[in-house]
């Protein structure tokens, strides 16, 4: 009864090959695509002899014909990378970054803050930041990750006055973090979106719609209010808090004529190696005498040396990933999205510095820090959606 069953299923195997291909795509999942139907068909995995009018198959092909579809399938399967946890969830990853993003922000705030108090030197500090993230990037290139790009004179030329703004905005904002509260900086430093729409349309010559122009009020209203009343406030603190802004506008203007291919981790490895060699002479001339006299003494009597070592190299290292982080969190979203988790990384920044310092604000000083972070969502809002419109027109 098995031979009567065994020798009648054998001429369905012995059909010709274009009745093979009818149960195929039948047989195997269509996201192969050509490759899958090509590598099911092919005739030395039948062993098909299509010289003959009807194919010839011979008692081991028989016994395999099967098989090459069985291992076709499991071979188209295994073309296909195994889809991991976090390729099924990317909102998870994305979230980490932003995570990463605030958390490494907050520290780099609260431990810069805290330096500050028993070492006020924002020059040097500044060096710290820059040098600690510059010693990280070699490391990496020396490992291979990533691998460094090459980089010409023409390139450089572009990226010199791109570093020299980001040195200037990067000290301005650490004399003001030495010299008032770290929520007041970040309060003036809301105002960079007025000083960015304002140098777009009387430096670059661009328009800049009404509205845009209309969401900026609240915010030059709430900082207004904020500094009139703020506890901590001394115009050093604000003026160089100012220039910050006006020196980050230009970087952004810079960096748009230095437009490149290359990857955002190696411009900004370049740009930081640059940015350090502005912000070492100031930092020699300027503080260089203080420090050799009683400034390392001091600071080294108050903590000790292992702290006060630990606390620069971790304040460096902090700077230079949450800069990271925030590049690569830009890479993985709209700018929509980036720009309302830079609006509420602020209010985290602001909100953390009162709690852990316990710096006391006016009701005044709250009322218009609010007003301007709310002006900065709504323009920043504006703007991404002003830029997603553009990028559509451009690819239709």
């Amino acid at each position: 009864m098995a031979s009567r069953v065994l020798s009648s299923g054998i001429p369905r195997l012995t059909k010709p090959a274009g009745r093979i291909t009818t149960f195929a795509p039948a047989t195997f999942n269509t996201n192969g695509g050509n490759l899958v139907w090509g590598r099911q068909l092919r005739p030395s995995l039948l062993n098909l002899d299509h010289s003959s009018p009807v194919p010839l198959v011979s008692k081991a092909a028989k016994r395999d014909a099967i098989k090459p579809c069985s291992a076709t399938a499991s071979d188209s399967a295994g073309d296909a990378a195994p889809v991991g946890f976090f390729a099924k969830f990317p909102w998870l990853v994305t979230g980490f970054f932003f995570f990463m993003w605030y958390f490494l922000n907050v520290i780099f705030n609260i431990l810069n803050k805290k330096i500050y108090n028993y070492f006020p030197y924002p020059y040097f500090v500044s060096v710290i930041h820059l040098a600690v993230g510059v010693v990280y990037c070699l490391g990496s290139w020396t490992v291979g990750l990533p691998k460094r790009a090459p980089i010409d004179s023409n390139l450089l030329k572009l990226l010199i006055p791109v570093a020299f703004c980001h040195a200037l905005g990067h000290v301005t904002s650490n004399i003001s973090f030495a010299a008032v509260a770290v929520s007041f900086t970040h309060t003036i430093k809301a105002l960079e979106p007025f000083f960015n729409a304002a140098a777009s349309q009387f430096i670059l010559g661009q328009s800049i719609p009404i509205t845009l122009w209309l969401s900026l009020a609240p915010v030059v209203i709430g900082v207004s209010m904020a500094s009139l009343t703020e506890l901590s406030f001394n115009w050093l603190g604000f003026i160089s808090a100012m220039i910050s802004n006006i020196s980050f506008t230009y970087r952004s203007i810079y960096s748009k004529k230095a437009m490149t291919d290359m990857d955002s981790t190696n411009l900004y490895a370049y740009i930081s190696i640059i940015a350090l060699l502005f912000c070492i002479p100031p930092a020699v001339v300027l503080e260089g005498p203080q420090l050799l006299k009683h400034g390392f003494s001091d600071a080294i009597a108050k903590v000790g040396l292992t702290k006060f070592l630990t606390d620069l190299f971790w304040v460096g290292m902090f700077y230079h990933l949450y800069n990271q982080l925030a590049t690569n969190t830009l890479e993985r979203v709209a700018p929509l999205t980036h720009a309302v988790g830079n609006v509420l990384k602020r209010v985290f920044v602001i909100g953390f510095s009162i709690v852990v310092f316990g710096n006391k604000i006016s009701t005044q000083t709250a009322i218009g820090t609010s007003i301007a972070i709310a002006g900065v969502a709504i323009y920043s809002l504006i703007k991404a959606k002003i830029e997603e419109e553009k990028r559509g027109l451009k690819s239709a």
